[in-house]
């Protein structure tokens, strides 16, 4: 069990980790417009079945190797609760809903690049935020 711990958790931090040293610095390269089009996409098709699987299984993984009470499962899952568990449900996701409830054709150019400007900056800084903490976990569940 506690193999798959440092696997599943390793993929999540893995994915986190990907995104900010690869989509974001792209993401910087495109329109207004584009961004925020891919990201709606991107909100949509991330609910699927192995993203929900490696996002949320170090919660139970984790907390099956913390049952012993070793301090470092038991770190590996608080900080993996409040980081990327935490942060993603309060953060990020509000962020994607209201994304999600603006129609882009009706806006201009210019609020179009506001609102890009308001959630690209949020949204970046948090998952900047979760994925160190996504790293942490990783290592302590590692070690």
């Amino acid at each position: 069990m506690e193999t798959l711990s440092i696997i599943i958790t390793g993929l999540s931090a893995g994915i986190f980790f990907s995104w900010s040293i690869t989509v974001i610095p792209g993401t910087k390269l495109i329109s207004d417009s584009c961004y925020l089009e891919t990201m709606k996409s991107i909100n949509i098709r991330i609910k699927n079945p192995l993203f929900l699987v490696i996002f949320m299984g170090p919660i139970f993984l984790l907390a099956y190797q913390a049952r012993s009470f070793d301090p470092l499962p038991v770190a590996a899952l608080l900080i993996y609760l409040i980081g990327p568990l935490g942060i993603t449900f309060t953060k990020n996701i509000p962020l994607n809903d209201k994304l999600d409830t603006k129609d882009l054709n009706s806006l201009s150019l210019a609020d179009k690049k506001s609102f890009r400007q308001d959630y690209e900056s949020k949204w970046n800084f948090w998952n900047y935020i979760r994925t160190v903490m996504s790293i942490i976990s990783f290592i302590l569940v590692a070690l």
